[in-house]
């Protein structure tokens, strides 16, 4: 990846003259089955220009209320667009189209006007969780019939389609627009695309240069964008093994559970018992032991696999983790 990148062709994306760019977009439009794609560095900057794009200043949008653009994006649709948000609770991340029913705000100069639904897909905090396709197609229904507009935030996208064998296409078929990450699972360094129809790519692309993320000879970036695409999707199964591997150390190791009773893709999230350790604690513990890990919560740990842990990695880290479960159990007694 490295080597592709430094061998880049480049050019000047702001004058859209970047050969490596234009591939990666193209490449990436395809692949999702929209018109067309734009690149830009974060997942939390194609986000926020698809909602400021779909949603007129001082309107809202509806969300679930565990979603990633409602957690951790510092509200910027309000700092920066105006926009405010109506949350949802799913079921592990999952909305139903019952749940919606009814959440349009009435047309009258007193009300906020609804003009949104954004999903996620797969769902960092519930887990690395896939939505039922029929549920996602069953709200995009409701919302298209109702003249509301649809984004899915898919920065694991890839980890859906590599689970359950479902493409890409299908998965975005029913959004108007749909986020992809390349430094998820696919561990390019940094980058996403948003995808959808052609007028709509145009407006973001003003968006994007409001927010400063127009970019020169970005093809730099771009070629590991694009080597992970070419290369790095087939090998994503092998982080859905691994995660499983660190679940049965979590099944085992005394006072440790896994937060949603199942792992699915790549992401393993596990409570720790109180009288054990905090979050903050255990992740020390981890850390001394030689396993990273993040914090996800007074008493959550979450665990990522990714292309750069391999096999017997994660089978040591499950090791450490049991290890260190009964150093601290051992402790609290």
């Amino acid at each position: 990846m490295r080597r592709a990148m430094a061998e880049a062709e480049v050019g000047d994306d702001v004058l859209e003259v970047d050969p490596t760019v234009d591939r990666l977009q193209r490449m990436t439009a395809e692949l999702l089955g929209k018109e067309a794609a734009l690149f830009m560095p974060s997942g939390s900057m194609t986000n926020q220009v698809a909602i400021r794009i779909h949603c007129d200043r001082g309107s809202e949008f509806i969300c679930e209320s565990e979603c990633h653009i409602y957690n951790y994006e510092q509200a910027a649709f309000a700092q920066l667009s105006g926009i405010a948000v109506r949350t949802v609770m799913g079921n592990r991340g999952v909305l139903r189209a019952e749940q919606l029913r009814g959440l349009i705000r009435p047309e009258n100069e007193h009300m906020v006007r609804t003009r949104l639904v954004c999903l996620e897909n797969t769902h960092n905090r519930a887990g690395g969780a896939i939505q039922p396709l029929d549920e996602l197609e069953s709200i995009c229904r409701w919302a298209h019939d109702n003249g509301l507009r649809t984004h899915l935030d898919g920065a694991r996208l890839w980890n859906a389609t590599a689970k359950t064998g479902i493409s890409l296409e299908r998965w975005s078929a029913p959004f108007d627009s749909v986020s992809v990450c390349f430094s998820k699972g696919l561990g390019a360094p940094v980058g996403s695309c948003i995808a959808g129809t052609r007028d709509f790519i145009h407006e973001c692309k003003r968006a994007r240069k409001l927010f400063g993320g127009a970019m020169r000879q970005v093809g730099i970036i771009a070629a590991g964008a694009l080597f992970a695409l070419e290369h790095h999707r087939d090998r994503l199964a092998e982080d859905h093994a691994n995660a499983q591997l660190l679940a049965e150390a979590i099944r085992r190791a005394p006072g440790l559970q896994l937060h949603h009773g199942e792992v699915e893709t790549n992401i393993v999230i596990f409570r720790i018992d109180e009288p054990l350790a905090t979050a903050a604690q255990f992740q020390a513990a981890l850390e001394q032991a030689g396993v990273r890990a993040l914090a996800f919560g007074p008493q959550l740990i979450r665990l990522i696999t990714h292309l750069d842990v391999t096999r017997e990695d994660c089978l040591q880290a499950g090791e450490r983790i049991e290890q260190v479960a009964e150093q601290c159990a051992a402790a609290a007694v």
